[in-house]
């Protein structure tokens, strides 16, 4: 299974994972981000990029 955190500590709503995983990260109508958690079939390879993307390193996936 595979587990999605953010540390909403660091976030600073850049987006950029958004761009890069629009499956797993969204903005609310507060413009906040939304993330599933424990996203289903989602693409590794964007999940990697949003990872790479954010510039406060706020985004951790666990591979299990």
């Amino acid at each position: 299974m595979m587990r999605v955190a953010v540390d909403m500590a660091l976030c600073q709503t850049h987006a950029q994972c958004v761009f890069a995983a629009p499956e797993v990260f969204s903005l609310d109508e507060d413009d906040e981000l939304v993330y599933d958690a424990t996203p289903d079939g989602a693409d590794q390879r964007a999940l990697d990029e949003a990872v790479r993307a954010c510039p406060v390193q706020a985004i951790v996936v666990d591979w299990d």
